[in-house]
């Protein structure tokens, strides 16, 4: 019995695996724009959802900041103002850009090195979590800002 259930069970394991989605969220183009410790980093990226049903993020985490928030720029009567978001949905088969002045995560008391790293964790309410190398720019958001 218990060879027939380790045959069973050495059969099923490249059955499950196959069967094991592939993350429909990929993520390219991270860079944050980060100014003084003091300062909070912006952080940009593209997500392309590749799934037949749209993606949902709820939040993200990084070691190299305090916290990280969804954030979006906009103007409402000629006053500048950024405002928390609770989620960013990435259509199916589409994807959604973080860019200046508008979307961005909001990286709160950033831990971080112009010309270096950081990785971040994005949350989505039904997929697993994706973790996404940023790159560290400087004031001008271009790596010659080192």
């Amino acid at each position: 019995m218990r060879r027939l259930l380790t045959a069973l069970a050495a059969c099923l394991v490249p059955v499950l695996a196959a069967a094991a989605p592939t993350p429909a969220v990929t993520a390219k183009d991270g860079w944050f724009r980060y100014l003084l410790p003091q300062i909070p980093a912006a952080g940009f990226v593209t997500l392309a959802n590749a799934g037949d049903a749209p993606a949902v993020l709820v939040g993200a985490s990084s070691p190299a900041c305090g916290s990280v928030m969804l954030h979006r720029s906009m103007n409402r009567s000629g006053m500048d103002m950024m405002i928390h978001v609770k989620s960013i949905i990435i259509p199916a088969h589409g994807s959604f850009r973080f860019s200046p002045g508008a979307y961005h995560l909001m990286c709160m008391k950033p831990r971080m090195t112009v010309g270096g790293t950081a990785h971040v964790t994005l949350t989505f309410a039904a997929a697993p979590p994706l973790t996404v190398t940023f790159t560290v720019y400087g004031a001008d958001g271009h790596p010659s800002s080192r």
